[in-house]
């Protein structure tokens, strides 16, 4: 892994972990360094009992320009099953990041494109700007958008994945917060930073144990039986009622305090 810091952390007394794609001469593209670096923060961050969420972002005025360039290039000559190993090690950083088990916000401080909309679908919640363009380039250059499909057909839905891929419709935050890529669309880098932190105040007033486990729901309901959501739900919730978290929970609230996970 090379020295340079393609993808920087910082963690707050808070716990609110900031991830910045930081190759903002290249466009933040997803170079096979800035994806293994990024892996690399994601497995420290999952293992951090400390950290409560985290914001991705990028360094600069854009978000993500997708792929490299020189990988690009390199794909061309390369064998089949050096693309097949290429490929595999994207796809193992995009389900990692869609396996945190914590919240994860998107900061889309500008332009994303292919891969970018793949981390933005990746995220719980993004919040954009109006005037950023978000589009799914692949097809304009003869590629398709294999590895980030999974997330952005549950992000946006199959009939807005239809549209942006087939015909690589360019949207602005308006439009891409009425197919559902953007959560919220701001007008400014302040006003970003202001809804940021608003989200964050409230996932820091909700129990970090919990929160995690609602993650890990919402991907197994969503991809299971009514059967098999049927027994896993019910013991889950039997199994939250046996926390720490759910007794800390209603003792403060019988208490009329915060409880002791609320730092806000």
């Amino acid at each position: 892994m090379s020295d340079e810091r393609l993808v920087s952390l910082d963690i707050d007394d808070r716990g609110i972990a900031r991830l910045t794609l930081n190759r903002p001469d290249a466009r933040n593209a997803l170079s096979d360094e800035l994806m293994q670096q990024l892996r690399h923060h994601l497995q420290t961050l999952a293992e951090d009992d400390e950290v409560r969420a985290v914001v991705l972002t990028g360094a600069g005025d854009v978000f993500c320009a997708g792929g490299d360039l020189k990988g690009m290039k390199r794909q061309v000559t390369n064998t089949r099953d050096g693309r097949i190993r290429d490929a595999s090690e994207f796809a193992s950083t995009l389900r990692e990041l869609d396996q945190l088990p914590k919240p994860l916000i998107g900061r889309i401080n500008g332009p994303a494109f292919g891969g970018g909309v793949g981390l933005m679908s990746l995220c719980d919640i993004t919040i954009g700007l109006t005037d950023a363009t978000f589009r799914l380039t692949e097809v304009t250059l003869g590629l398709i958008a294999a590895t980030i499909s999974p997330y952005v057909v549950a992000r946006i839905g199959v009939p807005h994945a239809r549209r942006m891929m087939l015909n690589a419709l360019p949207l602005n935050g308006h439009h891409a917060h009425q197919l559902g890529l953007l959560d919220v669309v701001v007008d400014s880098t302040k006003a970003l930073d202001e809804a940021v932190s608003q989200e964050v105040s409230h996932l820091l007033q909700c129990a970090p144990d919990a929160v995690a486990k609602s993650k890990a729901l919402i991907r197994y309901v969503s991809t299971h039986s009514a059967d098999e959501n049927f027994q896993h739900t019910v013991n889950a919730l039997a199994d939250a009622w046996e926390t720490e978290e759910i007794r800390e929970g209603i003792d403060a609230f019988l208490g009329k305090r915060k409880p002791n996970w609320n730092v806000t």
